[in-house]
């Protein structure tokens, strides 16, 4: 018997072939991880190193925050796309899990404005040199704020999957049969060394950033400066690294239920989960032979190989996902009706809106190679 708790199945079934919801929703939330765990982890990394560090970490924190508008724009546009198919191919946990938790859910948008005008004011105040207490102040509670959407967003989607747990969550937060909205998943094991587990991810992607930057962007920069950053890179890295395997292990061999771990340590599903537990080990190698001197085709590896393990992550997340969720829905099973003029429509957006974002770094780019002088 099913849980009474799931939402009624969609007699026009999937608007489009399940393979075609499940590749979008999986690359479409590698892109966005991949800038968003520069809000997640990287800006309090900069904060950090701009309040304790000298003055190439300085240098550092200041290059990497005043790109923050616009690593903060794109990444909240493409977390629309996995959240848009989330919803198409999960439609029956999705809303009933962001129901028990509306108001943490609502809160995503407002909190969301407060911290990206919060990194505006702080960027004015490294742009215009007229930092005071109050631009400080504004960059710490951003970056505060986006650790915070963090754990909201790690609830939200780890309450989705944890369909039993709905029922005594959903008693302990309701009068009447009418929740409050304010269901907090911290009875799931997963919910904790899954978000530290994201944290570990997040400062190895930093670090990759930092390598880009330093290959790519920093053409104005001395090259002790560039020396220096490549160093912390890799200081960032291996504590990345140390931090996702701890973390990871907890989450594997601990949290995870045992028929999960279980099918993850069979053949085929062994190689992706080796795949993914070594996977930022070849960024942070990218980054140790940087040592030697950073070059913009070992900025353009790291950089591939950082989106590479986080593909990685995000596979092996989804194959989890769907394990975790067989028990309860015929995943991929609905009938396919495909609605094309929305699919059409969402192709031409979604190629338009990457090949813009290719171009305008591409612009960045050039415009650091050959600067123009008055």
């Amino acid at each position: 018997m099913l849980p009474p708790f799931l939402g009624p199945l969609n007699p026009l079934g999937y608007p489009a072939p399940y393979w075609f919801i499940l590749f979008f929703k999986v690359f479409g939330f590698t892109l966005h991880i991949t800038l968003m765990n520069l809000w997640f982890a990287g800006l309090i990394t900069m904060l950090l190193l701009r309040w304790r560090g000298g003055p190439h970490a300085q240098r550092l924190s200041d290059r990497v925050i005043n790109a923050m508008p616009f690593v903060i724009a794109y990444g909240i546009n493409l977390g629309i796309v996995p959240l848009l198919f989330t919803q198409v191919a999960y439609y029956q946990v999705f809303y009933p899990a962001t129901i028990l938790a509306a108001w943490p859910w609502f809160a995503v948008v407002p909190l969301l404005m407060v911290a990206y005008y919060g990194i505006y004011l702080y960027v004015i105040g490294l742009r215009k040199g007229t930092m005071n207490t109050q631009k400080r102040a504004a960059g710490w509670v951003s970056a505060a704020i986006f650790m915070l959407l963090g754990l909201v967003f790690s609830n939200s989607f780890s309450l989705m999957t944890n369909v039993a747990g709905w029922g005594p969550l959903w008693n302990a937060t309701s009068q009447t049969g009418a929740p409050y909205g304010i269901g907090l998943n911290l009875g799931d094991p997963t919910l904790a060394p899954r978000l530290l587990m994201m944290f570990g991810l997040a400062l190895t992607t930093t670090a990759a950033y930092v390598v880009v930057d330093t290959a790519f962007f920093a053409g104005g920069e001395s090259a002790e400066y560039k020396r220096w950053a490549t160093r912390c890179a890799l200081m960032v890295s291996t504590l990345g690294n140390a931090w996702v395997a701890v973390m990871g292990s907890w989450y594997f061999f601990a949290a995870l239920p045992a028929e999960i771990r279980a099918a993850q340590l069979q053949v085929p599903m062994l190689v992706l989960t080796l795949l993914t537990a070594a996977g930022t080990g070849l960024p942070w190698l990218l980054m140790l032979l940087a040592q030697r001197g950073i070059t913009r085709r070992l900025g353009l590896l790291t950089g591939l190989a950082q989106l590479g393990a986080l593909g990685l992550h995000a596979i092996s997340r989804q194959t989890v996902q769907n394990l975790e969720l067989a028990r309860y829905l015929p995943i991929g099973a609905e009938p396919v009706n495909i609605q094309w003029s929305p699919l059409v429509l969402f192709l031409v957006l979604f190629v338009g809106g990457i090949g813009l974002l290719v171009w305008m770094v591409v612009q960045v780019v050039k415009a650091v190679r050959h600067p123009v002088t008055p």
